[in-house]
C-alpha cells in the first residue's frame, strides 16, 4: 500500500497500584500480582478521564496489574469498549533478577554496593536498559507496521495532519489543568499501550534522546524523565514514512509525559 505520510497519537499509561507498591516492594516480572483496592480506583478514574477518546489500537503487558488496568479502561471509553486488547510480552516490566519480591532499599543497596545509580544497576539475572529499550524498539517496529496496514488507508493520513498535529497549541497546557484530548487535534489515529513504570520511562527516554522527539514549551526535564505515578499518562504524536524496510519514524513530538490529573479527586 503507497504510503506517504501517516500520523497517529501514543498514549502510555501505567497499570494501577498494587499492594507491592503501597508497600515499596519490587515486581519485575516475575511477581504478578493484581490491583489494589486504590489501584482499581485509579483505572477508573483514568478509564473515566480517556472516555471520550477513540483508540484505534490497544496494546497492553500480558502481566495481571496491567491487564486489569485496560479492562477497566476499555470498560469506561464511550467509543471502544468491545475492543480487543492486544497482549504483548513485548510490554512487560523491566526483569529485576534476584530482586524481585524484595524491598526496593535492597536494590538501592546492591547498586551502591556495585558503585552504580540505582537507575543503570542490573541486578544478577535482571534486564539491563539496553535490553529494555531494544524490547521497545521491537515493539514500537511492529506498532508502526500495524498502524499503518490498518489505518492507514486514503483519508487517514497525510502531511495535512502532520501539520495540524504539530501545530497543535494545547500541548502546552499548564501543569494540574491537562486536558484528556491535548496534542489529538488534527491526527486521526490514536493509538493506546498499558505498560510499567521502569519500562515507560525507559521507552520515554528512548523517544526523546534517541528519536528526538520535540518537546513542549517550557517542559522541565526532571518532569519528563520522572518516574511514571500509577495510572499516569505520557503522550507522543508520531509521523511514519515510506521506507524500503516499511514504516520508518520521521517525526516526533512529546505532548506531556507523567499526567496525573485524574488523580487529583481521589483519597488514598
Amino acid at each position: 500500500m503507497p504510503l506517504k505520510m501517516f500520523t497517529f497519537s501514543l498514549t502510555l499509561i501505567r497499570h494501577g497500584e498494587t499492594q507491592y507498591n503501597r508497600d515499596k516492594l519490587l515486581q519485575g516480572q516475575g511477581v504478578d500480582t493484581p490491583l489494589s483496592e486504590t489501584g482499581l480506583h485509579q483505572a477508573e478514574a483514568v478509564g473515566w478521564y480517556l472516555r471520550d477518546t477513540r483508540f484505534h489500537g490497544f496494546f497492553v503487558s500480558n502481566l495481571q496489574r496491567a491487564c486489569q488496568t485496560a479492562e477497566i479502561i476499555l470498560r469506561n471509553n464511550a467509543h471502544c469498549s468491545e475492543m480487543e486488547m492486544v497482549l504483548d510480552p513485548l510490554l512487560r516490566e523491566r526483569g529485576f533478577g534476584i530482586a524481585e519480591g524484595r524491598p526496593k532499599e535492597d536494590l538501592k543497596n546492591m547498586a551502591n554496593a556495585a558503585g552504580q545509580s540505582c537507575r543503570d544497576y542490573t541486578p544478577p539475572g535482571g534486564e539491563t536498559l539496553d535490553q529494555v529499550r531494544r524490547r521497545f524498539e521491537d515493539f514500537l517496529k511492529a506498532l508502526f507496521r500495524r498502524m499503518v496496514d490498518e489505518h492507514g488507508g486514503p483519508g487517514r493520513s497525510g502531511a495535512a495532519a502532520a501539520a495540524a498535529a504539530t501545530a497543535d497549541g494545547t500541548a502546552a497546557a499548564p501543569p494540574g489543568n491537562g486536558l484528556p484530548d491535548d496534542g489529538l487535534r488534527g491526527v486521526p489515529v490514536h493509538a493506546l499501550v498499558v505498560s510499567h513504570g521502569a519500562y515507560i520511562r525507559v521507552a520515554v527516554r528512548h523517544l526523546v534522546e534517541d528519536l528526538a522527539c520535540s518537546l513542549p514549551d517550557g517542559v522541565k526535564m526532571s518532569q519528563l524523565f520522572a518516574p511514571c505515578p500509577n495510572t499516569g499518562v505520557c503522550r507522543f504524536v508520531l509521523t511514519l514514512s515510506r521506507s524500503e524496510g516499511g514504516p520508518a519514524l520521521s517525526a516526533a513530538r512529546c505532548v506531556f509525559t507523567n499526567r496525573k490529573d485524574h488523580l487529583r479527586d481521589l483519597k488514598d
